[in-house]
C-alpha cells in the first residue's frame, strides 16, 4: 500500500509543469487554412464628423414631496441614445461639479439641494439644451 502511494507520488512530480521555462507562443487556429477563393472582407468604417453630436434636450425640476422636506433637483428627459453608464457618468460629474450629493434613478438624475442654476451652468456647459427653473 505504502509504494503505490510513492509511485503515484512520483508519477505526479514527473507530470508537472516547469514555471521556470520561457512561456511557448500559441500556434494561430487559422495558419493552416488556404481559402483563396474567398471575398474581401468589408471596407472599414470612415470615422464619423469630428463635432459631437447634439446631446439633446433635458427638463429640470425642483421637487420636496416624499423627501421630509428637502429639496432635490431632478434632471430628466435624457434620450435613449444615453445607456444608464453614460447618464451615471454625467450624475458623478454634476455631483462634483455642483459640490452635492445625489444619484440616479429611472434615468433621471436627483442631486440634492436647491441649486438650478449651478445644475443648469453645469449641463449647459456640456452642450445640453436645459429646460426648467
Amino acid at each position: 500500500m505504502s509504494q503505490s502511494i510513492r509511485v503515484t507520488r512520483t508519477a505526479m512530480k514527473q507530470k508537472r509543469i516547469p514555471i521556470s521555462a520561457p512561456p511557448q507562443p500559441f500556434a494561430s487556429p487559422f495558419e493552416g487554412l488556404n481559402l483563396p477563393d474567398l471575398p474581401p472582407g468589408p471596407e472599414p468604417a470612415q470615422p464619423a464628423d469630428s463635432q459631437r453630436p447634439d446631446p439633446g434636450r433635458i427638463v429640470l425640476r425642483r421637487e420636496k414631496a416624499r423627501r421630509g422636506g428637502k429639496t432635490v433637483v431632478v434632471v430628466s428627459g435624457f434620450s435613449e441614445a444615453h445607456s444608464i453608464a453614460q447618464i451615471e457618468e454625467l450624475a458623478r460629474n454634476a455631483r462634483q461639479h455642483c459640490g452635492v450629493g445625489g444619484t440616479v434613478h429611472e434615468r433621471e438624475i436627483e442631486l440634492q439641494g436647491d441649486q438650478p442654476e449651478r445644475v443648469r451652468a453645469f449641463f449647459s456647459g456640456a452642450g445640453y439644451r436645459v429646460a426648467g427653473p
